[in-house]
């Protein structure tokens, strides 16, 4: 199934709440297991705050691409800065009512030329949970490669959400643009 052609724009503080509404659908509570993207059986609380969202927003070489139809409906967001040289990605969120469609792929595709065609960045890296094996193969084919880089998850900070389970970190994924 191939996704309508997407509008992208960078948000700015008007979208901050709707913003943290589209990420906490993607990943917590019950609306989340509606899509393959949930992170509910692993974290509980909060995965954005609107200070999260503004930050991004405020910072230099920083956007959140906002994905929409002609209609003005927000269907997806990624973070996307610069980063120790190269393309950092995250925040990466699609309505879980409609994950598998292709609007994740223009998403991420929209990021890379960003990256690399406005900031001349020669890579893109994000954080992603090491167990979670079906997200990672899903990067993997679009060209991201584990680099074997762990960075430990942020345990006790409830910013990051309250984790269910002990044995969570994050693997560094890379391509190169």
């Amino acid at each position: 199934m191939t996704a309508q052609p997407l509008q992208f724009r960078h948000a700015t503080h008007a979208d901050v709440d709707a913003l943290v509404a589209l990420i906490e659908s993607a990943y917590r509570g019950d609306v989340s297991k509606q899509g393959w993207t949930t992170e509910a059986d692993m974290l509980g609380g909060r995965r954005t705050g609107p200070d999260d969202v503004q930050a991004c927003i405020d910072r230099p070489r920083s956007a959140i691409l906002i994905a929409e139809r002609d209609d003005g409906e927000l269907l997806a967001c990624a973070h996307v800065a610069e980063e120790d040289g190269a393309g950092y990605f995250g925040m990466f969120s699609v309505n879980p009512g409609l994950q598998g469609g292709g609007i994740g792929k223009q998403v991420i595709a929209e990021a890379e030329r960003l990256a690399r065609e406005e900031w001349s960045l020669p890579s893109m890296r994000m954080t992603v949970i090491d167990i979670r094996d079906e997200l990672i193969a899903f990067y993997e084919r679009r060209g991201y490669r584990r680099t074997g880089i762990k960075k430990p998850f942020p345990y006790g900070d409830e910013r990051f959400g309250q984790p269910k389970r002990d044995d969570l970190r994050f693997e560094v994924l890379e391509k190169t643009l």
